[in-house]
């Protein structure tokens, strides 16, 4: 009955069209792409700007290096299939992001594309799924775009068919990321070829990116997923539509256009605005590093497609409310914290959600302290399931159960749903937030978990957290440590410790809570796990209940 519950609770969000999409790929998988046009013409293009440059390292163009995974194959011989590895692996394989790597030579590319064409007909597993066809079609056409001679007829045939194939499958059962990917990959294919298809491709494409964006860009600039690294990549994305927009004439017309930079001027400075203050994004829910390309090379990147001009550095207190997708941002010099107390997404789409409302991250002068988990993998096992449990985040869990019910690997049945947030500062140096959920009103005693952050310069934090309902319960409020740094228990504080000993910050535990130390991991990349510290401040006993912790800064490096 568990179970029935679970599915109920997640099938019941789903739209009637994603149901119908769903009910069509059981009966109908893939379908076959029609056949090509007798000659593949391609659009007159002025040059592009150069595109965002992979700088990883290539010290043998035969070892693929995946989400902290790498796999050797004998050279000029490539296993597209690779049953060895991860799904999320072989799709990267097949995405074709290694193009863009500055130290790869071109006639390595070169062997891989039509290595690839040879080994990878029409339907064949990973290689044909839309959103890896997607993914492959943008790379393919940006890096012919921005080469000096032109594809080969073999390269350029098989990209056609690749999106002929696309626009019969398009991923209405999932929606969301991915369908906006399909619209991207369709509306580039339409502005590199020529012809019937391609005027069709063009404006399916910019329909779907239109309607797509329209809905999942939200009035703040966020992405619906709540998710900063899918938020970077649909940057990166709208960047890229506006660059070859400009090389390829009469594809767009100028109102449309002026809408799509809007957009990506919004979703840029919303990028800008959420990162902590290493200048990269927070991991929250299914985020982590080394997917989406930095920060600093969108800015970059952004200012050479749309003049973008980032903020200036400034050393007073700011707070930025990001109301629609529910980050709060306060920061006072190179100190920064982002709290997340926004819905998990999508009501008919959260598989990237996590059950992590009301956390935050935490960074001291320009360093992480106070971490989110971050993801691991996209595979079902234990690391998926607590990357996305209340327990991996900064946040009270109550009775050991998540806040929103999160399973399998990309579901979610009830969730927390915010009840009220705000971030207000009304004196300088002083900024408080306020935000509340109702994730455990499904629990005895229908209870309601209301968190208040007041910070007060120079670096202190008070963390109340007031639990409303009935009955007697179990509460653990977490802090996640970055690696780096080690809490020791002194007096009746936690002593937060650099790796040369020194008091960075010091937690002053609520009096009516007991504090302990655990072993936590840390998942900052796919693939990558560090062992770190979790501090954890428990009460057992009725509520409602209020539990204050204060996080003081101790030590300022400059």
């Amino acid at each position: 009955m568990k179970r029935v519950g679970l599915y109920f609770n997640t099938v019941r969000y789903l739209r009637a069209r994603q149901i119908y999409a769903l009910i069509r790929n059981r009966l109908y998988p893939q379908s076959a792409a029609m056949s090509a046009e007798g000659t593949v013409a391609l659009r007159p293009v002025d040059r592009v700007h150069a595109f965002i440059a992979d700088r990883s390292p290539v010290s043998d163009e035969w070892v693929f290096s995946f989400l902290n995974r790498s796999k050797r194959f004998v050279p000029g011989s490539i296993d597209w299939a690779s049953p060895d590895m991860p799904k999320l692996w072989r799709y990267n394989l097949h995405y074709f992001d290694y193009l863009f790597q500055e130290e790869r030579s071109s006639t390595n590319k070169e062997q891989l594309i039509s290595s690839w064409i040879t080994h990878n007909p029409p339907g064949t597993g990973d290689a044909w799924e839309p959103y890896t066809l997607s993914l492959r079609i943008v790379n393919w056409i940006k890096y012919f775009r921005q080469s000096r001679h032109d594809p080969r007829d073999e390269w350029k045939r098989s990209l056609y068919h690749q999106v002929l194939w696309l626009e019969r499958n398009l991923e209405y059962h999932l929606m969301a990321n991915h369908l906006l990917k399909n619209g991207i990959a369709l509306c580039l294919a339409g502005m590199y070829f020529e012809g019937n298809d391609a005027e069709r491709w063009l404006a399916q494409g910019r329909g779907i990116i239109r309607e797509e964006l329209s809905e999942q860009i939200l009035q703040d600039g966020g992405h619906f997923e709540r998710s900063p690294m899918y938020h970077a990549i649909w940057v990166v994305d709208c960047l890229d539509v506006l660059n070859i927009l400009q090389a390829v004439s009469h594809s767009m017309p100028l109102a449309e256009a002026s809408s799509l930079r809007k957009v990506a001027i919004k979703g840029v400075q919303f990028l800008e605005d959420i990162c902590l203050s290493d200048g990269e994004i927070p991991l929250f829910n299914d985020a982590a590093a080394g997917i989406a390309p930095s920060t600093r090379d969108i800015l970059t990147y952004a200012a050479a497609i749309l003049n973008y001009v980032p903020s200036a550095p400034d050393d007073q207190l700011r707070i930025l409310c990001k109301e629609s997708t529910g980050y709060y941002v306060i920061r006072h010099d190179t100190d920064a914290m982002v709290i997340d107390c926004g819905p998990v997404g999508p009501d008919y789409q959260p598989g990237h959600a996590h059950a992590d409302t009301l956390s935050f991250e935490l960074a001291l002068d320009g360093r992480r302290v106070v971490v989110d988990t971050g993801v691991y993998d996209y595979e079902p096992g234990p690391r998926r399931a607590y990357a996305r449990s209340t327990r991996a985040h900064n946040t009270v869990c109550i009775d050991g159960q998540d806040q929103s019910e999160v399973w399998g690997v990309f579901r979610v049945a009830r969730r927390a749903f915010p009840l009220q947030t705000s971030l207000t500062s009304d004196r300088p140096g002083h900024a408080v937030f306020l935000g509340s959920h109702n994730g455990y009103r499904r629990l005895p005693g229908c209870l309601t978990h209301e968190r208040m952050i007041e910070y007060a310069s120079p670096g202190k934090w008070t963390v109340r957290d007031t639990i409303f309902g009935d009955g007697i319960h179990s509460l653990e409020s977490y802090l996640h440590l970055h690696p780096n740094y080690e809490p020791h228990i002194v007096a009746g504080l936690v002593e937060v410790r650099d790796l040369t000993g020194k008091v960075i910050l010091t937690v002053e535990p609520s009096v009516n809570a007991t504090v302990s130390i655990r072993s936590g991991v840390y998942f900052p990349e796919f693939g990558k796990e560090m062992q770190t510290s979790i501090i954890v401040m428990a009460y057992h006993g009725p509520v409602p209940i209020t539990l204050t912790f204060m996080m003081t800064k101790r030590v300022i490096r400059k």
